[in-house]
């Protein structure tokens, strides 16, 4: 491929002038200006005029925009304060009352019920489609649609989507592809396939840590300067800051985002070979029974594995649960939402990150109440987890590995 993420992840300081190794943390929520002209040039929008106000941008968090528009080969980007303020920006900067998003059916519990239950208060509605049928994605867009929006690798189901045949239905409509790219940084370059905006949560694997919220979008020059416009722009009026002191920490940890998604691949590798040998159901894209396994082998960048999360279907809730609880007491990881964390953290989606997602709706997409969701560790014997993860599977009268 022509454009080599780790590259840009080793070089990233070098977008913003400093002194010390890491950028100095702005402290201000406003700004001077040497003249009124010049603020006036500020409030007008021309480049270069100067930071205007916090809510707008400041050193910090145009050092970390700058930082994720390099990662992911937009021309330009921007922070907010969580995952989800990037996601309902980017929306309501595309969509007016009266027109319609096409949207994958399978996308995080929070982005469906923004699309399900918020957005028609604005009289914007969704078309929920099978995003992995190209047919029918062709067939929900009308004359209203204004935007397509996927996730590159979905939550919690680990289906992949093909960015590239999405971005060439998308622009043969003259509409915009909008790809969450938070389950899979560095692994998938959406805007390299074609994606027009590119959005994260960096509260997960970006920052690493689970001690901060945030958010991104990576797109155009000529949209992130629609989206701060000061008299139409949805961050701008809406004002999702990121804090500039968590904007600096998330840029410290980004330095090691891609030897982080190395080992979270790897330990989910692992995990999900040992789990099938051992014939259990097991989603994980690296798997070559994984449905779009070949696809994600020819749209990804190859050094970063083919992520940390996986999906063990114990068939049941009542087992689901009792799994759970024995995993956390046998110190394999804690039972919490969110991912990218070093230690592993797992839950039951259908009853918590997809929660909002009726239950009908789940189960027509194929998400049951005895799925697991991994979010896997950085753990350094995941030989030594396995272990334990088979003696608790064992204990829930599941099948011995050992007699699989």
């Amino acid at each position: 491929m022509p454009f080599e993420p780790s590259d840009q992840i080793q070089d990233v300081l070098r977008c913003t002038e400093s002194s010390g190794v890491n950028p100095a943390i702005s402290d201000s929520s406003t700004f001077t200006f040497p003249t009124p002209e010049a603020m006036n040039a500020s409030f007008a929008g021309e480049p270069d005029a100067g930071f205007l106000y916090s809510r707008h941008s400041n050193p910090s968090t145009l050092a970390l925009a700058t930082a994720l528009a390099r990662m992911e080969g937009t021309e330009a980007a921007l922070v907010t304060g969580s995952g989800m303020a990037a996601i309902s920006a980017t929306l309501l900067q595309l969509c007016d009352a009266g027109t319609e998003i096409v949207s994958s059916r399978t996308v995080y519990g929070g982005t469906y019920a923004l699309l399900k239950n918020f957005l028609p208060r604005f009289n914007i509605a969704t078309r929920f489609v099978n995003v992995l049928d190209l047919t029918a994605v062709r067939a929900a867009i009308t004359p209203q649609t204004r935007v397509i929006y996927t996730e590159g690798i979905s939550n919690p189901l680990l289906e992949v989507a093909d960015l590239a045949a999405l971005a060439d239905i998308a622009h043969a409509h003259g509409l915009p592809l909008v790809v969450d790219n938070t389950f899979s940084p560095l692994i998938l370059s959406p805007a390299m396939l074609g994606a027009d905006i590119v959005l994260h949560s960096l509260t997960k694997f970006i920052n690493g840590t689970s001690d901060a919220l945030g958010g991104c979008v990576c797109a155009s020059q000529s949209f992130i300067d629609q989206l701060l416009d000061v008299n139409s722009g949805a961050t701008m009026l809406l004002g999702p800051v990121l804090d500039s002191l968590r904007a600096a920490s998330i840029l410290k940890n980004l330095h090691s985002l891609h030897i982080r998604m190395q080992k979270h691949s790897a330990n989910a590798l692992h995990l999900a070979q040992r789990l099938q040998d051992a014939g259990f159901k097991v989603h994980y894209p690296g798997l070559p029974a994984h449905p779009q396994h070949t696809r994600l082998t020819r749209l990804m960048n190859p050094d970063y594995g083919y992520g940390g999360m996986l999906v063990l279907d114990v068939e049941t809730k009542e087992v689901a649960d009792r799994l759970l609880v024995l995993m956390q007491k046998a110190q394999i990881g804690y039972i919490a939402v969110s991912l990218g964390y070093f230690k592993t953290l797992f839950s039951a989606p259908g009853r918590s990150t997809s929660s909002e997602i009726p239950l009908e709706d789940q189960q027509a997409m194929g998400l049951s109440d005895g799925m697991i969701r991994f979010a896997i560790g950085l753990d350094h014997n995941i030989e030594r987890t396995w272990e334990r993860l088979a003696t608790c599977l064992e204990a829930v009268a599941l099948r011995h590995p050992q007699t699989a």
